[in-house]
């Protein structure tokens, strides 16, 4: 009998959903790592794990502590895994030290470390963005120099846009950089600014082979949200996936796994279309993605798609049935400073475009935004025609207005 344990810092609803996946599975039996309490699960979860509180999940000697003590509970662990992007190097440097099967310490460094993933991506003949690491204002500046401006200034090991600036100038560029608190030991990475369309592309891959791929297009980029607050971001997945129109971005994707090391696992790719037509990764994450993509995948195809996550992780197998929809999701973001006093445009949608909708989670009354391209809630919505659900989308994001006062 497996068992499997599970990493998290928090127990959120999208940790629990995970949970529940792999405690679900047929004859196997279901640790949990995290910084919370056990009682942070619903019920029903709660009573199918064994769990183990720590004080920093991402602290490897007391991940490796929490292993031992939750395989001498249930027996010998098979499997660790985890959703969170910060844990995903701690994580397999424990696999490697208990002899643990899954994605080496090696190849999760590659995905965890972009100027490091940049890189060897751009030594294998693979488009990306051109990058630098700078670890003072002075090497920023150099480093503009090669780039040219505007440049976008994140942490190497970022991640959902987190800490991510868009500079258009020294002086922009100088601030940015200070306020990193870089040095050489925790230098910042600059890339060149990409214009053009973004997207995301997301593979199954099964011993280092892709078994499986879908792609969304985002609408606008998550940075751009960010810098123009009115902005509600959306994002679509189209029913047609194997069109030749994507064969360069699926050879380069396919490439770029193998040229990162990836192995069983599902990950989260964003690139762009540029302008004149080319493609450009932008980064890779060797984790499910974020922002609901996991849903939108599971209502194009009719399945669970965090379901065959886990008997992916678990049992080195994947299976999906035919796309039978496209869909998008819709982000709700408040309007405004202070919390959420009133959504203006509900009764519009559900006359407009109800039929369509199939999964919602609307902002609430007192509650404090996330300040996130997220926003407070978002709908998702559902077509067997990908022209259908991309107009409802434009027409949700213009009709729905989340005040803040």
């Amino acid at each position: 009998m497996p068992v499997v344990v599970f990493a998290a810092p928090i127990l959120s609803e999208n940790a629990a959903r995970m949970i529940a996946a792999i405690a679900g599975l047929p004859e196997v039996r279901t640790g949990v790592i995290s910084q919370a309490p056990l009682e942070d699960l619903p019920p029903p979860v709660r009573a199918q794990v064994s769990h183990w509180r720590v004080v920093d999940v991402l602290d490897v000697a007391q991940l490796k502590e929490a292993v031992r003590q939750l395989g001498a509970r249930v027996g010998s662990v098979d499997r660790l895994v985890a959703a969170y992007e910060q844990l995903q190097v701690p994580i397999a440097e424990v696999r490697e030290q208990r002899g643990i099967a899954g994605l080496p310490a090696e190849a999760a460094r590659n995905f965890r470390d972009k100027a490091r993933m940049k890189s060897l991506l751009r030594d294998a003949g693979l488009p990306c963005a051109r990058h630098r690491l700078a670890a003072s204002p002075e090497q920023a500046a150099h480093a503009a120099r090669e780039l040219g401006f505007p440049i976008v200034v994140k942490p190497p090991a970022g991640a959902g846009a987190q800490a991510t600036t868009k500079v258009d100038d020294v002086h922009a560029l100088r601030s940015a950089v200070e306020s990193a608190s870089s040095n050489a030991e925790r230098p910042v990475l600059l890339e060149e600014y990409m214009s053009g369309h973004e997207h995301s592309f997301e593979t199954v891959s099964i011993d280092g082979r892709a078994v499986w791929h879908s792609l969304t297009h985002y609408y606008p980029s998550p940075l751009e949200v960010l810098r123009n607050p009115w902005i509600q971001w959306s994002l679509l997945l189209p029913r047609e996936v194997e069109e030749p129109q994507y064969d360069d971005i699926r050879n380069a994707a396919f490439r770029a796994l193998q040229v990162l090391g990836m192995g069983t696992g599902l990950t989260h790719m964003e690139w762009f279309r540029r302008p004149d037509g080319t493609i450009a990764i932008s980064e890779v994450a060797a984790r499910p993605p974020g922002a609901q993509i996991m849903t939108v995948i599971s209502r194009a195809h009719d399945f669970d798609a965090v379901a065959a996550w886990a008997r992916l992780m678990v049992f080195d197998e994947f299976a999906a049935p035919p796309r039978r929809y496209a869909v998008g999701a819709a982000y709700l973001r408040g309007q405004g400073s202070g919390r959420v006093t009133a959504v203006h445009g509900l009764d519009q949608v559900e006359r407009e475009l109800g039929s369509l909708v199939v999964d919602f989670k609307l902002p609430t009354p007192g509650q404090a935004p996330t300040g996130s391209y997220e926003g407070e809630g978002f709908v998702i919505l559902r077509h067997p025609e990908t022209a259908v659900v991309q107009r409802a989308l434009q027409r949700l994001v213009s009709l729905v207005r989340v005040e803040l006062s």
